[in-house]
Parts: C-alpha cells; sequence; structure tokens
C-alpha cells in the first residue's frame, strides 16, 4: 500500500490559474521519488498540498499512518540574526524542546550533513551549499520519516550540487526516510531516485513514470555507465512529450 495517495487532486488559484488537475500520484514508504518537470508544472505546488501548507480546490490526499514531516525549500530561508545551532533548534525549540535537551539532536543532525564545528556559525559567514546543509539539517532534526525537497540545490554550482547529491544519498542509506524531491534537471533526477514521475503543465498532472533500479551504486561508473545514459535518454524523452502536450492557456 502507498504511504501517500493523492487522487484526482485538482489546485486552483483565485487569479483562474488551474495549477493541478486530477492529479493521481502514489508515494511508497522507503522510495526515492522525484517530480520532474518544466516551471509551472506543479511541482512545488504538490508538495505543499502534502505538508498542508496549501489547500486542494478538489480530490484528497490520504496517508496509510500519520508520519514526522521534514521541509527543505528551494532556499535556505536561514534567520540571519541567529547562529546555525540555533537555526536548526528552530523546529524543537518552537514545539517547546529547551535548548540543553535539544542539544543532542542538534549536534546529531549537524553531524549528518557534515557541519561539526560549525555550531556558532552564522549564515552571512557560509557558503551557498554550506547554508543549504543548515536548512537540511534542520528539517532532519525532528527526525522524519517523510523528506519534502524543492529543488534545494538549483541556484548551486554544479560541483557543490554534485557533492550534494552524493550527500543526499549516503543521509538517506543512513536515516532510511522517504524523499519526495522536486528538480528541473533530468540528470539530477536519475542519479537520485528509484522512481521518477514526469509531470506536464497548464495543468499540472503525472504523464509519465520512470523506474530506476534501487540497488544499483550511485557513483561516478554509475554516471559514466549506459544504464544511466538510457534512464537519462527516457527521461528526457518524456519530458520533451510532458511539454508537448502543455494545453494553451
Amino acid at each position: 500500500m502507498p504511504l501517500i495517495s493523492l487522487r484526482g487532486v485538482t489546485k486552483a488559484f483565485k487569479s483562474g490559474t488551474v495549477a493541478l488537475e486530477s492529479l493521481n500520484l502514489d508515494i511508497y514508504e522507503g522510495e526515492f521519488l522525484s517530480l520532474l518537470g518544466p516551471s509551472g508544472c506543479g511541482k512545488s505546488t504538490v508538495l505543499r498540498i502534502i505538508a498542508g501548507l496549501t489547500d486542494t480546490s478538489g480530490g484528497e490526499i490520504s496517508w496509510r499512518d500519520q508520519r514526522g514531516l521534514g521541509f527543505v525549500f528551494q532556499e535556505p530561508t536561514l534567520a540571519p540574526w541567529s547562529d546555525v545551532f540555533d537555526n536548526v533548534w528552530l523546529p524543537l525549540r518552537l514545539n517547546h524542546v529547551s535548548r540543553s535537551d535539544a542539544k543532542p539532536r542538534v549536534d546529531e543532525a549537524l553531524a549528518n550533513v557534515g557541519l561539526t564545528g560549525f555550531e556558532r556559525a552564522y549564515p552571512r559567514e557560509l557558503s551557498g551549499g554550506m547554508k543549504m546543509r543548515v536548512s537540511i539539517a534542520r528539517a532532519l532534526v525532528t527526525k522524519p520519516a517523510v523528506l519534502l525537497m524543492d529543488e534545494p540545490f538549483a541556484a548551486l554550482d554544479e560541483i557543490t550540487r554534485a557533492k550534494l547529491n552524493d550527500d543526499l544519498l549516503k543521509l538517506r542509506a543512513t536515516l532510511g526516510a522517504t524523499i519526495v524531491f522536486v528538480t528541473h534537471s533530468v540528470y539530477e533526477s536519475v542519479y537520485l531516485s528509484t522512481r521518477i514521475c514526469v509531470m506536464a503543465p497548464r495543468p499540472g498532472r503525472v504523464v509519465a513514470e520512470i523506474s530506476v533500479d534501487p540497488n544499483t551504486n550511485r557513483d561516478e561508473d554509475f554516471r559514466l555507465g549506459p544504464y544511466y545514459a538510457e534512464r537519462a535518454r527516457e527521461a528526457s524523452a518524456a519530458l520533451q512529450d510532458a511539454m508537448g502536450s502543455a494545453k494553451c492557456a
């Protein structure tokens, strides 16, 4: 059974824009699911609906059982007046967890993203990649079963992005969380995912699914191998078809 199921989900805004229409999507426990599509296809809206940050206009969303959620936004959204420790502590602080009680969990979250020793640093002192690591640590500090990630690496250079891709896969192997990941990048989606859902715009809906063998080691050999190239061609073709199937506004 799916962990999360969306059935006939529609989202229309007051402006008249229909972001999603009759979207069906199942999310299974332990998978790394990427939502791949062009701008305006409703990928981020799907995440916000799953997270309960916005309501649907129609359809329904159901959970097999209620699980904790973590959300990593496209921008790190760190409080500039707070140091790294306090930024990561924030979700626990909002749940009335004291600093002393939170410290082991904050330390663990920072260790998981490779930021041990940066607890007292401020966002202005960090690189873009380090800020995103803080944002990921903040999402992980509550130990969520489901991690939602909205294009978290889109603004980073390719070298930093590739490194964070590898780190995210190691983190997933350690934590065992279900991840739903939004991206525009065919290559990123194939490298990270066990399943890719390709979405078409105007209005947003899933038009293709591509499976990527979860037992394949994700490393440089994988990036350079024929299996990766074939999955990337398949995803690219599906994306082109999706863009061609967009309805006129």
